[in-house]
């Protein structure tokens, strides 16, 4: 199905201003079906010109029943089928009345409808749906979740709600469930749900509610009482010790431009952060293993290179030698896991590439390059984050790649006038990351088969095909002055990842 955006624009004459109040409208009114014990429909006239509307948006109660077993969001009505919709729409007006409607089966059906004012007039229809006959006892708490869900439907009509200014993305929209406060113009406690009681008792307080202003209790009071004037929401988190956290939404109740009351939202976090807590320490607990891990690996490298010291072979050094870059490599990808990684990564096993290669390169940059030589190596692009399961492997693939090039792709002295030249490109193309090394040296050698290479190519193969499940490829490059060139290219998927991830 179409995303509610899409359906605004597709189906009707809506410009953006309007798409954007119909959107904030839908993300907030899941408190206002509970407050009402009703299914909310959205109507939209649609661009067909015959007076017919769309349901672009539904919600169901979580205090009652629904009314409807299947979403009925797309579907279109012809005017007649929806006369309600149609008066309120046309005339402005909250219009009250009841309908047989064919859900399950022949159903009548307790409708308000209420006119949707936006920036430029009337652009909408908002319905509650419930039954004619239920079995609801009418108590204190119906009666007042009823009354307060009335105030926040004249707002509507009016145009004052949803509110053009409001937090999202940082806890889920409230329900009435959680826990609920009604609080008069001057800020005092007018009802407070069970729940609620039940949250204050959590954060410390544990006297009778009713009646109290609500800054004489001191929580979040100053954050509360300057939204109030200022007719906007907020949310605030309290904490009560390190057990208890409740989050509290506040929202404004508006009668013309005047501010004639609040309500209050309660829900208990506590188990929410408990778990972040201990994902943090999880997170902190991966961090010093790799922190570790890297230090055994540098205490490896410190006893080959005294290894290396002792033999007098030269086979037997480069080898030492090569053990030495490999396990380098591999510690500088436990060093950057072990590094606090904030908020780029979703987790401590996830790496940025370009953060990893450009110390390789300089790693080979200092220590690779033999005398006489003089090399640049540049670092282009950016493949976004992988997981450390791909960055082990790679990094060796890397070094071994950039090794192969200091040793072959250069002559000791060679033309001076030319500067040798290795440039590495990371690139992302939907979940498959690429990687090339390209030089300006020798290029390959006449005959070169690269499954008959040496050892470090061997290597690089069996990484980057058997490990990563990927390609590689070497070509001549097509160098200036004479030269041939080399290119590598690497393709490795990365399911699931995309360079926009970062």
């Amino acid at each position: 199905m179409a995303s509610f955006t899409e359906m605004a624009r597709e189906r009707t004459l809506l410009d953006e201003p309007d798409i954007r109040h119909l959107r904030r409208l839908v993300r907030s009114w899941g408190l206002l079906a509970d407050l009402s014990f009703s299914d909310l429909l959205l109507f939209v006239p649609t661009s067909d010109d015959d007076g017919s509307f769309t349901v672009l948006g539904h919600v169901r109660p979580s205090t009652w029943q629904t009314m409807y077993r299947a979403d009925p969001v797309g579907q279109v009505f012809r005017p007649s089928e929806r006369p309600l919709v149609r008066k309120s729409y046309h005339h402005g007006t909250v219009e009250n009345g009841e309908l047989s409607l064919k859900l399950t089966f022949d159903e009548l059906v307790k409708i308000e409808s209420i006119p949707i004012r936006g920036p430029g007039g009337i652009i909408g229809v908002m319905t509650s749906e419930s039954q004619v006959k239920t079995d609801r006892p009418n108590s204190e708490l119906e009666r007042t979740y009823n009354h307060t869900y009335h105030r926040f439907a004249d707002m509507i009509r009016r145009g004052e709600f949803p509110y053009l200014y409001q937090e999202e993305g940082r806890f889920r929209a409230p329900r009435i469930g959680d826990g609920t406060v009604v609080l008069d113009a001057s800020l005092r406690v007018d009802f407070a749900s069970p729940n609620a009681v039940s949250a204050f008792h959590r954060l410390g307080v544990h006297r009778n509610l009713f009646g109290l202003s609500f800054p004489s209790l001191g929580i979040a009071a100053d954050e509360i009482t300057k939204a109030y004037q200022e007719q906007r929401p907020v949310i605030s988190e309290l904490d009560h010790g390190r057990e208890t956290t409740v989050v509290v939404h506040f929202l404004p109740v508006i009668d013309d431009g005047e501010t004639t009351g609040g309500l209050l939202v309660l829900r208990d976090i506590s188990d929410l952060r408990r778990r972040d807590r201990l994902l943090l320490s999880k997170e902190a607990t991966i961090r010093e293993i790799h922190h570790r891990v890297k230090n055994n690996l540098q205490t490896i490298s410190s006893l080959l290179r005294i290894q290396s010291r002792r033999v007098d072979s030269p086979e037997a050094k480069a080898a030492l030698g090569e053990s030495v870059r490999r396990i380098a490599s591999i510690a500088l990808v436990h060093e950057t896991l072990s590094q606090d990684t904030g908020e780029d990564h979703d987790t401590g096993d996830d790496v940025l590439l370009v953060d990893l290669i450009k110390p390789l390169v300089r790693m080979v940059e200092e220590s690779l390059v033999l005398p006489g030589q003089s090399i640049r190596i540049s670092v282009e692009g950016d493949a976004g984050i992988v997981p450390s399961e791909v960055a082990m492997p790679l990094s060796v693939v890397t070094t071994e790649l950039l090794q192969n090039t200091a040793d072959h792709a250069f002559q000791v002295g060679g033309e001076a006038t030319l500067e040798n030249q290795v440039v590495v490109t990371l690139s992302r193309d939907d979940e498959v990351m690429s990687m090339t090394v390209e030089d300006n040296g020798v290029g390959l050698p006449d005959g070169f088969d690269l499954e008959q290479s040496g050892l470090g190519l061997t290597i690089v193969q069996t990484f980057v095909r058997d490990e990563l499940g990927g390609e590689i490829q070497m070509a001549s490059a097509g160098g200036p002055q004479g030269r041939k060139g080399n290119r590598v290219s690497l393709k490795i998927p990365i399911p699931g990842r995309r360079v926009s991830d970062r």
